[in-house]
């Protein structure tokens, strides 16, 4: 699975979002200022060269829909930047973000019994 551009993943986080969708519905959902039509149009095009969404033709336009799931994206993007950013540790991962207080220790505590129970957040 390719790593996606930001404005890649901006796209495909609309059409997870959609369901499926042609540009003009994607381009909807963007907030302003929103990028040109026929940018977007090639940003869609480089999600389906990667794999990400299909499409399927209906006159002089094409309806795109993932076929990669946002929970398997999640899954693999996560593990990169781990191995990318923290030494393959995810110890780290957490530590760093206790150390600059975006996790408070309440929200470690919660962590600690997802783990131990293996529940759901």
């Amino acid at each position: 699975m390719e790593y996606l551009t930001p404005q890649e993943e901006e796209a495909m986080l609309i059409i997870w979002r959609l369901g499926k969708g042609f540009v003009r519905d994607i381009l909807e959902q963007y907030h302003e200022p929103r990028p040109p039509y026929t940018t977007l149009a090639s940003t869609v095009k480089n999600l389906e060269r990667k794999g990400y969404v299909e499409s399927r033709k209906y006159g002089n336009t094409y309806e795109y829909t993932p076929i990669v799931c946002e929970k398997e994206y999640k899954k693999q993007f996560m593990s990169g930047f781990v191995k990318d950013y923290f030494r393959n540790s995810y110890s780290e991962l957490v530590t760093f973000f206790a150390r600059e207080q975006h996790i408070s220790a309440e929200e470690l505590k919660k962590i600690i019994r997802i783990i131990e129970n293996q529940e759901t957040p």
